[in-house]
């Protein structure tokens, strides 16, 4: 199988979702598959199209925040 399609999850979906620690809004980063929380600096995987709204399979965000001081 040479290519894999990437499901992407349903923008009313989307729309619902906040980021489970924060209660924020959630960006959908479709190049890397990621739901992303700016205020918790995490990055939640969608896996076939499913975002997986756990704290322990998220990804720490390395870059500084936008729009922060430093």
């Amino acid at each position: 199988m040479d290519s894999v399609r990437k499901e992407h999850p349903d923008k009313k979906l989307l729309e619902l979702l906040v980021c489970p620690l924060t209660y924020a809004p959630l960006t959908y980063d479709a190049e890397k598959g990621e739901l992303i929380s700016e205020k918790a600096r995490l990055a939640f995987p969608v896996r076939d199209g499913i975002p997986i709204m756990l704290v322990s399979e998220a990804r720490q965000l390395k870059d500084k925040a936008p729009g922060s001081a430093e």
